[in-house]
């Protein structure tokens, strides 16, 4: 079944001025009330990785977790959560970085993976990018190499899967705006 792009737009949400003027947030949540929607964008992720090499995911928090656990579930990897930092217990490392609109820092377990392991970084979308390049950041200091990094959004205008590229990580999105 090939990936019907145009249905999960219609299905996203734009919400114009938040969270702040001037940014259009889209909106992922309307996927996860429509059935149809949902196991489309899981299966377009299960198509592209099922024969791949990777050997785990990661995810970012919040909305990320919601998508990728489905993919951990059907490609049978384990599931490493990159969170908030103060939200994840036991041994972390953390890494800060700069939103589009603010800085945050993420963390991981030190156990979450090590050398010789073959990550997929997923997040619900990418912005700015720093995000996921603090996340990339993350595997790596643990000795996992970044297999890819997926999202189901790109924002290109926003250059943050550029910024990823030319850090030497390939990029793969459903869909972009």
């Amino acid at each position: 079944m090939a990936f019907d792009a145009s249905y999960v737009k219609s299905v996203i949400r734009a919400l114009p001025d938040w969270p702040e003027p001037g940014v259009t947030f889209r909106d992922i949540t309307p996927i996860f009330k429509d059935p149809k929607a949902l196991r489309t964008v899981t299966d377009g992720f299960i198509e592209r990785y099922v024969t791949s090499d990777i050997t785990h995911i990661a995810s970012i928090d919040a909305r990320g977790f919601l998508v990728s656990a489905i993919l951990a579930h059907q490609l049978n990897k384990p599931l490493i959560l990159v969170r908030k930092k103060g939200k994840l217990p036991g041994d972390t490392i953390s890494q800060s970085y700069d939103l589009e609109y603010g800085s945050a820092t993420l963390e991981v377990q030190t156990d979450a993976c090590g050398p010789g392991d073959k990550v997929l970084i997923f997040d619900d979308l990418i912005a700015t990018g720093g995000t996921l390049i603090a996340a990339c950041s993350l595997v790596q200091r643990l000795g996992g190499s970044v297999s890819e990094v997926a999202s189901i959004i790109d924002l290109p205008g926003l250059q943050g899967s550029q910024r990823l590229q030319d850090s030497g990580v390939s990029v793969f999105s459903l869909i972009a705006y």
